[in-house]
């Protein structure tokens, strides 16, 4: 290790590159459970573009795997460490290096905070539509890992519709240039796209330029009750075939609901069995929640509650983002991600509901039901080994269930560790063929981020 550490001195500070085995182990991993995380030999911060330029060449010198790491909010154990690797931690470089607002874009390095950007962004009238639930940690680099979502997702889409182009330093120590900054472009083959999402595999991202967006009005929600999640996915069905599309629009299953009423006395009925929850910001939010609420009624809501202003519109979102805090608070959580069709969204919550039975487990689903996107959230107790057994069975049985209704098993967290087996399943043997060849060109050696998707 010592020569791999020498050689990294070379070409950065010597407080850059940190040995002390107690911090490197607080890197090892990210938020994800059931994934392993290996020794690393060494943690890096470097701060500029040449100096993640010298920690490739040297590590492709020696032959040392290398792991990429942003904020580490990630629930795929795509940041985890494998033994003997270099962890490369993008963190230092976040600055925004240029907001225009005529050609509505921005130039940012990786270790930029999304709700940084958007604050930045918002000062030129101006918005960064993607907006992770961890948006004030998460960094965009590790948005562009992943190819992460959010809650806005229904109406403006995946972090992969925003990026325009990149800087990828390649696991050779060389710099690539992806896309553009114009508005349209179709020269080559779009490498951007192929990167977005990677995880880490395919180069290392330096820097991004992202579209930005004119900042929406302010948006106005409603909450509606029903007696079933069936009865809420049929009204989701309805306000989407209606044409109308929402700036958001999340559905909570009974066990959810149950939890965040015990963590914040929301005063929800115990016969609320799912709630929806709907937003437009559009120019008259007011007659789209309207026609929304009749629709919900219509399908068999037994209350809609539309909020008045912004205030109160974020006061009935707080059911929503407490949702994760509140399943936390029952036993130690393993949040899925899987997308199905929203045709399919009522199936996947029965069925979800049926594993939770058959493996005597409580698992409450929270969806971006606007785009198909549940988050199943299993519960178990980690000291009981038989529930554990239980736990990871029943994922393994949720991602059979999504892909058997025509789904996928990430919509926007990623394959990491945890799925990579599923991901073989998904693609078939000739996608997962191609896939590999395609790593193979950009990392022949296999050295970055090894073990992960593929």
């Amino acid at each position: 290790m010592s020569d791999l550490v020498d050689l990294l001195r070379e070409g950065l500070p010597e407080a850059a590159v940190v040995v002390d085995p107690d911090v490197t182990a607080a890197y090892r991993q990210d938020m994800a459970g059931f994934c392993e995380s290996g020794a690393p030999a060494v943690l890096v911060f470097p701060d500029t573009v040449e100096q993640v330029r010298h920690v490739l060449r040297s590590a492709t010198a020696l032959r040392v795997p290398v792991v990429p790491q942003g904020a580490r909010t990630g629930l795929s154990g795509g940041a985890n460490a494998v033994d003997g690797c270099i962890l490369l931690s993008l963190v230092r470089m976040n600055r925004i290096l240029e907001i225009d607002p005529v050609n509505r874009i921005a130039v940012v390095e990786p270790g930029v905070v999304n709700a940084e950007l958007s604050r930045a962004a918002g000062a030129h009238g101006l918005t960064y539509p993607p907006d992770p639930s961890s948006w004030e940690s998460c960094t965009i680099g590790g948005n562009i890992g992943t190819a992460s979502g959010g809650l806005c997702c229904v109406k403006y889409g995946t972090t992969s519709e925003y990026v325009l182009g990149l800087d990828v330093v390649l696991a050779d120590g060389e710099l690539l240039r992806t896309g553009r900054r114009t508005a349209k472009g179709v020269a080559g083959y779009d490498l951007t796209r192929l990167l977005v999402g990677s995880e880490g595999t395919l180069g290392v991202v330096v820097g991004a330029t992202l579209a930005l967006r004119p900042t929406p009005p302010p948006q106005l929600a409603l909450a509606a009750e029903f007696p079933s999640t069936e009865a809420a996915c049929a009204a989701v069905c309805a306000v989407m075939e209606a044409g109308y599309t929402p700036s958001l629009m999340e559905l909570m299953d009974t066990v959810s609901v149950r939890a965040v009423n015990a963590l914040a006395q929301m005063g929800l009925p115990d016969s609320t069995a799912a709630l929806l929850l709907i937003a437009f910001d559009t120019l008259d939010p007011v007659a789209d929640l309207a026609a929304a609420g009749e629709i919900c009624t219509a399908h068999g809501a037994t209350e809609v509650v539309p909020a008045a202003d912004s205030a109160e519109s974020e006061l009935l979102l707080q059911a929503r983002r407490l949702s994760l805090t509140a399943m936390d608070r029952l036993g130690t959580t393993m949040v899925d991600d899987v997308a199905v069709p929203r045709s399919a969204l009522a199936a996947m919550i029965s069925g979800v509901a049926e594993i939770a039975e058959r493996f005597d487990l409580t698992i409450g689903v929270v969806a971006h039901a606007g785009d198909g996107n549940t988050h199943p959230v299993v519960v178990f107790d980690a000291d009981d080994p038989d529930e554990t057994a239980r736990a990871r069975e029943s994922f393994d049985a949720i991602m059979a269930l999504g892909l058997d209704l025509g789904g996928t098993i990430t919509g926007e967290h990623g394959v990491g560790l945890l799925k990579r087996d599923w991901l073989a399943r998904e693609l078939g043997p000739v996608g997962l063929e191609l896939q590999r060849r395609v790593k193979a060109a950009f990392d022949p050696l296999g050295l970055l981020n090894p073990g992960k998707v593929l």
